[in-house]
């Protein structure tokens, strides 16, 4: 089964290679008539990726251990649901589950009428691209990153999947950021195509679901890692900037970013240049993403780990970023439109744009600070979540002010309703003041705070004073999104400056004070032999305030048999859609004590309330492509 598998990786690796170099071919000479063979093509080679893929599936589930991959990520008492997660669990599995959303959304797209609404040039172009990029992921799994490698002797049991990894977030949060990944494969080779053939039609349109559903996979995957490691890490938060963090966050700020300008080519046939640019950019950044995690460039909590792919993804990068700026600045433009002023609403699309493409760079360079410093230090120096903190929320505080001011201004500029900008920034300064003088002193957060605030009263005025909006179905999803943005500002606003923290050391009975909250040490339980967890260490902490019961707390410390060395920890929480009460069982002393961290982390949940807001509503931003012929 072992050779079985790695053939049909070696195969669909031949076939992607050949039809990538006849697809160029073919552009080169304006040969359309071999359209057919090329997609047909997509659909066999595709195949022997799924066929490879479903034989490491049924080796993951049986419990094959003469895979290497299988030994490496399952043991014999890990659940059935997390052995079917640890197909992306480790490097090999989670490269070739990439490569498969590439084959499978490529067997889609040529169904769609978008694709079929494109000309043959672009289509031939469209081709070249996507078949080389299958091609590459082929080439690492079948040479540096093999997924098929053979144990012999088969060992009788496996080294098992991380426990970190042992949790409901961990069941989606990887496959949803691959799927992101994935799937801006498609818009970003159609708009290289597109450019370089002078489409006419209008590659934005065409791939305009696939873009938005990349950026919903990657959004969720996002706000998912995040929940994941508030409640799994123990370290109190739910973005500590580490650098594997990072990597899924870079791409998403240029996604968001084209999001934006894509409007006005929509509108106004201009950024036409720009756009191309930042599609093709996005999808650099997947990668880029993949190189931080699989590389050992830069040292974190959850990387894979050094590996030869590092190289090869490196030098992916560079050729893919030389051809981008190659296309984008070569091609020719269908068309020559200025903009209006930046007091527009146009205007405002645009500097938004800017100031997530900025923040993209500060989270890029701060990544990757370790390694640009080794340019004039032998001690690399790395940069703190402080560093993040106070350089990032300014520009989240003016990405909350910017949709506070744009939707009142006209397209092409002026104000399009004085009151309802008025009333918005009447609460923007009255929230201000009563956030600052209430005990908010920290400026910027009061600020956005504040601006948050002054955007969900516009939200509602907007739909109150313009009826037509309330029955749009791309007005809900815009304003949606916008919502659950701000929602997700206003519980970063309050929970990073002004969560308390503490580590006490208490013996049953005894008590420690953490803000308005009084925590009681009631009693400690401990566990043996649940599935695949040796021992489980239990505490309970109950909660008051001013003499009233919160709840209960139970942290607790785990010790599974797979990893007898090792001590993992399981947070308790107390969930609050104001103060939301954190304990982490940090250990037990020889004296029947126990040393906790425990936090008051304020209005964090409506980080996970606005994040899922976001992802949830995009859905109605997307449209059904027209048939060709088909008048709309």
């Amino acid at each position: 089964m072992h050779l079985t598998g790695y053939v049909g990786l070696l195969f669909s690796l031949l076939a992607f290679l050949f039809l990538a170099g006849f697809a160029g071919y073919a552009a080169w000479s304006r040969k359309g008539e071999t359209l057919t063979l090329l997609e047909r093509g997509q659909m066999l080679a595709a195949g022997g990726v799924i066929f490879s893929t479903l034989l490491l599936l049924v080796g993951l589930t049986s419990r094959d251990y003469s895979f290497r991959y299988v030994y490496d990520n399952v043991d014999n008492a890990l659940s059935f649901v997390y052995t079917l997660t640890a197909l992306w669990g480790g490097r090999e599995g989670s490269l070739l589950f990439w490569e498969l959303i590439i084959a499978v959304s490529g067997m889609i797209f040529v169904a769609t009428p978008g694709y079929k609404s494109f000309s043959d040039g672009t289509k031939l172009f469209f081709w070249m691209f996507f078949l080389t990029v299958q091609a590459f992921f082929l080439l690492l799994l079948t040479g540096w990153s093999n997924p098929f490698i053979e144990i012999i002797p088969a060992p009788a049991d496996g080294r098992g999947l991380n426990p970190l990894l042992r949790n409901p977030g961990m069941i989606f949060h990887p496959p949803l950021l691959f799927l992101g990944f994935a799937l801006y494969t498609i818009p970003a080779c159609s708009a290289l195509a597109a450019s370089i053939a002078g489409e006419k039609k209008s590659w934005i349109a065409v791939v305009r679901n696939w873009n938005i559903l990349s950026w919903i996979f990657l959004t969720a995957g996002i706000i998912l890692g995040g929940w994941w490691s508030y409640m799994e890490l123990g370290w109190g938060g739910y973005w500590a900037w580490d650098p594997v963090e990072n990597a899924s966050l870079i791409p998403w700020f240029a996604g968001t970013a084209v999001l934006h300008t894509a409007i006005i080519e929509s509108r106004r046939n201009a950024l036409q240049r720009t756009n191309v640019f930042l599609m093709s950019l996005t999808f650099v950044l997947c990668i880029f993403s993949t190189y931080l995690t699989r590389s050992g460039v830069i040292d974190s909590l959850h990387t894979f780990g050094a590996s030869g792919v590092a190289k090869p993804l490196f030098w992916s990068m560079v050729v893919f970023m030389g051809l981008t700026v190659m296309v984008t600045f070569l091609s020719e433009r269908l068309t020559h439109r200025s903009l209006s002023d930046f007091l527009s609403r146009q205007g405002m699309l645009v500097i938004a744009a800017w100031v997530l493409l900025a923040l993209g760079m500060v989270v890029t360079l701060g990544t990757m600070w370790p390694v640009i410093s080794q340019l004039w230090t032998h001690s690399p120096m790395g940069l703190d979540a402080n560093f993040y903190n106070r350089v990032c929320l300014p520009f989240m505080a003016l990405l909350v002010l910017i949709f506070c001011v744009c939707p009142w201004l006209g397209w092409k500029g002026g104000v399009r309703n004085i009151m309802g900008l008025s009333i918005v920034g009447g609460v923007l300064v009255v929230s201000f003041g009563v956030l600052y003088f209430t005990g908010m002193t920290n400026v910027l957060a009061a600020l956005t705070a504040a601006a948050s605030v002054a955007a969900i009263v516009g939200i509602g005025l907007l739909f109150a004073l313009y009826p037509a909006m309330r029955a749009m179905r791309q007005s809900w999803g815009a304003y949606g999104i916008h919502l659950g943005l701000v929602l997700l500002a206003l519980g970063i606003a309050f929970s990073g400056p002004y969560k308390v923290e503490r580590e006490v050391i208490l013996a049953q009975g005894e008590t420690a004070q953490i803000a308005e909250f009084t925590v009681t040490f009631t009693g400690l339980h401990e566990d043996r032999n649940i599935g695949d967890i040796d021992v489980r260490a239990t505490a309970t902490l109950a909660v008051t305030k001013d003499g009233r019961d919160v709840g209960v707390l139970r942290p607790d410390k785990r010790i599974y048999k797979n990893f007898p060395n090792q001590q993992f920890a399981e947070v308790g929480t107390i969930p609050s859609f104001g103060d939301e009460l954190y304990a982490t069982l940090l250990g037990l002393t020889e004296d029947n004590k126990a040393s906790f961290k425990i936090s008051v982390n304020p209005l964090v949940n409506w980080i996970w309330i606005g994040g899922t807001l976001m992802c949830v509503v995009a859905f109605l931003l997307l449209r059904r492509m027209p048939r060709p012929g088909e008048v709309r």
